[in-house]
């Protein structure tokens, strides 16, 4: 009497080989798939993180452009003669080179040597120094700082001093950088009513829009565009 023979045949080993391996490939794809989504998240998430730190900073030194002290009228007494309240421009945009400049108060004690310091009894005199200068009795000192943000070669660079200053990498991977301002009709309104790039009375500059755009060099996301806008704490002449 012959029994029955146990066990799977060639047949049925190639069927569960095939069906394994299909499985195997369906966890791998999911694997893969998450492994994708985590680094893109996580990519787009270093990308924003790298935004907000440039854009508010330069957002919190926009809001303190032209505020050279507590009284309107500032005595230039730099060493090169470049300090002139009533003739320096607090803020300009080379639309041509992409270069943004600011005449900003220094915002906190870590900002290094200012390019001035103000010195004003806050009465009747303020008289602006080069580089750091301590106040004498009765005196409050301003720090004042000239900024230079430039746009060039993927990168955007910060430079602080007189003249040209040397500029250091602040972000890399950026693909555009743009600056506008928000400009009034007249010089009694308040609010902005349309944007420029090429102000021609600072009297009528009431805010700037900021426009950065950030690229992954890997590809693993989209480029991604932030826009901010800022506005100025002090009236321009």
């Amino acid at each position: 009497m012959k029994h029955a023979n146990k066990g799977f045949g060639l047949i049925e080993l190639l069927i569960a080989l095939a069906l394994s391996l299909i499985v195997v490939l369906g966890v791998a794809q999911v694997f893969i798939s998450a492994k994708n989504t985590y680094v893109s998240q996580n990519t787009a998430a270093a990308m924003q993180e790298d935004a907000r730190f440039v854009l508010s900073k330069m957002i919190q030194e926009i809001r303190m452009v032209g505020m050279f002290g507590c009284l309107g009228t500032v005595i230039d007494a730099s060493s090169i003669g470049d300090f002139n309240a009533n003739q320096i421009a607090p803020i300009s945009w080379d639309n041509a080179n992409l270069k943004l400049t600011l005449v900003t108060a220094d915002v906190g004690s870590g900002g290094g040597t200012p390019t001035w310091t103000v010195l004003s009894d806050c009465k009747t005199s303020a008289t602006a120094y080069t580089d750091l200068r301590a106040p004498a009795s009765g005196q409050m000192a301003f720090p004042i700082r000239r900024l230079i943000y430039s746009f060039s070669n993927n990168q955007l660079l910060m430079g602080s001093g007189h003249g040209t200053p040397a500029q250091a990498v602040l972000i890399n991977n950026v693909s555009a950088f743009n600056v506008s301002f928000g400009m009034a009709t007249s010089t009694s309104d308040v609010a902005a009513t349309s944007y420029t790039t090429n102000p021609s009375n600072p009297a009528l500059i009431r805010s700037v829009r900021l426009s950065l755009t950030l690229a992954d060099p890997k590809q693993r996301v989209r480029n991604q565009t932030f826009n901010v806008v800022a506005a100025l704490r002090n009236r321009l002449q």
